[in-house]
């Protein structure tokens, strides 16, 4: 019966132990706003007189997509409304290249501010 306890308990490990040939996790990755700061925070008016007309804009509950394209690279913006209401503004923006690939976000910002009548 004994045994049987010693068993039950050493089931209920809270680190499992280690599988040979398995890696860990990558590491979280983290974003600069360094470069974004002519975005983030700004509402959907500034946003689009910075940049243009959006080539898409898609609302979900409370939270907005604006998203803007080049022949560079595609960003989207999205605004949420701050606690206790409000404008929504800014608070995320991802950017890649057209063929999906990585880019930096504040690249592809100032690509965007260099195109003519936000297209």
């Amino acid at each position: 019966m004994a045994i049987l306890g010693a068993f039950t308990l050493a089931g209920c490990s809270a680190t499992p132990a280690p599988v040979a040939g398995t890696a860990p996790p990558p590491p979280r990755i983290t974003y600069s706003a360094v470069g974004l700061e002519r975005v983030l925070g700004q509402n959907a008016g500034a946003v689009t007189a910075l940049l243009g007309k959006p080539d898409a804009d898609v609302t979900e509950g409370t939270g907005r997509r604006m998203q803007f394209g080049s022949g560079i690279c595609v960003l989207d913006a999205y605004l949420y409304p701050p606690e206790g209401g409000g404008v929504p503004v800014v608070r995320h923006v991802d950017a890649r290249q057209r063929d999906g690939g990585a880019i930096d976000r504040a690249s592809c910002l100032a690509a965007l501010t260099r195109r003519s009548g936000g297209r």
